[in-house]
């Protein structure tokens, strides 16, 4: 970014706010300093330089030649009372691609200055407007890709999480400007700050940090996706599983074993949830050399997977080696959710079908009931509870009811991760008897930490980090 100083004072930036393509209307950003006299220079009708704030003006929009441009809608906003707490014009022209561009060159023909990728967001948080998880939070409910993530998206926007991290926080200044006041008249021996009030405050920050923590792994798969792996033997039915879920043919499906060579990601919203869902190559001995690396991928991404979701042909017979197969990507699951799922139930006789309804426990494998469902992609026969088996079994772990406090970002955990070292420090610290010049050096880092999660302590380089991932215009 240009600017990084906490003025409101800035030159006015603009941008196109809304997607490039035709529509009924387009919007162009304009905030800073002089944003509505810049506006002005080249918008005929009423003078907007008197006018209220909250109000909307139509007009027309000349060159510098005083030639029409488009007829728009002028809307301002004075300052604070805007997005970024700086004098804000939005206008609404025709949504053209081409009569956009001449509505957003005219005005940078003015001098205004065409914005980079997240600046009103950067100066809405540096003027105050947002706290850097709001700003965070912002580009995430734009990224959404499924109703869960807007939801924890609008909750972070809320401010819910920097006010639950700010009131911790203030507990561990008002604990450390204690110690320190100690220090200051150790000479005198006065003790300011309780021990065993400091310890219980310490211990409930921590804990505080653990729920927090703790809520990660929910916050990642609403966030990010829930990376599901569809594998099995060659023709197991997982191409046409993928197919069935999505709705769509995305996948290749013939019955030639081996038609899937490379791993195939589409991504599927169930109940409000995105699912990465990932299709394999079979897994079988080969001496195809495209096929055998297809299958060594299959094996990467089972070890990255979330959920496993293991496909066995019922019409083909069950082998212990199956058995062994089923055993070891399991282990390779470790706690991941594993799925084994019966395919191909339509092909079967009825008798056939009691016979797997009525599995009993093999004395050879110790297996009863190896498949937890027996669906058929073709008829549509069990996908629906499938469907919904793969949604329990993802959030098992990781339970999100929209209500309670949910960290998304790996920046935040990371954050309190350290926070939570340093809190830990401190309160071992304390227990052994340390002095406080100890006591308040580890505070004093935690304090640190917790400040990069909202924004009181920040540098450049967080900064650009996070608003590069803002596209232009917010």
């Amino acid at each position: 970014m240009k600017e990084s100083s906490n003025s409101t004072d800035k030159e006015p930036i603009a941008a196109i706010a809304t997607p490039i393509g035709e529509g009924g209307i387009a919007v162009i950003r304009v905030s800073g300093r002089g944003a509505i006299a810049k506006v002005q220079e080249r918008f005929k009708g009423k003078n907007i330089g008197t006018a209220s704030s909250h109000t909307i003006h139509f007009g027309r929009l000349v060159d510098e030649q005083g030639r029409l441009v488009d007829e728009v809608l002028v809307s301002l906003f004075h300052s604070p009372r805007s997005y970024t707490g700086e004098e804000t014009v939005e206008i609404s022209c025709h949504g053209g691609i081409l009569v956009t561009q001449r509505v957003y060159e005219t005005l940078l023909a003015t001098g205004i200055r065409a914005a980079e990728a997240g600046e009103f967001t950067q100066r809405a948080f540096l003027n105050g407007k947002l706290g850097l998880e709001q700003a965070e939070a912002v580009a995430d409910l734009i990224h959404a890709s499924s109703a869960k993530a807007v939801d924890a998206a609008n909750q972070q926007l809320s401010g819910s999480l920097g006010a639950y991290v700010k009131e911790f926080r203030q507990q561990i200044i008002d604990a450390t400007a204690m110690i320190e006041l100690e220090l200051d008249f150790i000479e005198e021996d006065v003790e300011f700050a309780n021990k065993e009030q400091l310890q219980q405050l310490l211990q409930d920050v921590k804990t505080a940090i653990h729920r927090l923590l703790e809520s990660y792994e929910a916050g990642r798969l609403v966030k990010d996706g829930i990376k599901t792996v569809l594998i099995g033997r060659p023709n197991a039915g997982k191409s046409t599983l993928l197919n069935a879920l999505v709705g769509i043919d995305r996948a290749i499906v013939t019955n030639i074993a081996g038609t899937t060579r490379d791993t195939v990601d589409v991504e599927w919203n169930h109940g409000g949830l995105l699912f990465r869902l990932i299709d394999t190559a079979g897994l079988r001995e080969t001496e195809d050399r495209v096929e055998a690396e297809g299958v060594r991928r299959s094996q990467m991404a089972v070890k990255e997977a979330d959920v496993i979701v293991y496909l066995r042909d019922l019409n083909e017979p069950f082998t212990t080696d199956e058995i062994s197969e089923i055993e070891h990507l399991q282990a390779s699951a470790t706690d991941n959710p594993f799925l084994c799922i019966g395919t191909q139930y339509d092909r079967l006789t009825k008798a056939e079908q009691q016979a797997h309804e009525e599995r009993a426990i093999s004395e050879e494998n110790d297996w009863s009931s190896v498949e937890d469902l027996h669906i058929s992609a073709a008829t549509g026969e069990g996908l629906q509870e499938l469907k919904d088996r793969i949604k329990e079994v993802a959030m098992s772990q990781a339970h999100f009811d929209g209500e309670s406090l949910l960290v998304t970002s790996s920046r935040h955990r990371d954050a309190l991760e350290k926070t939570l070292n340093h809190v830990e420090a401190a309160l071992n610290g304390l227990m052994s008897g340390l002095t406080g010049d100890f006591l308040a050096i580890d505070l004093r880092a935690a304090l640190q930490s917790l400040g990069t999660i909202t924004g009181e302590i920040t540098n450049e380089d967080i900064l650009d980090s996070i608003f590069s991932r803002f596209c232009i215009g917010k």
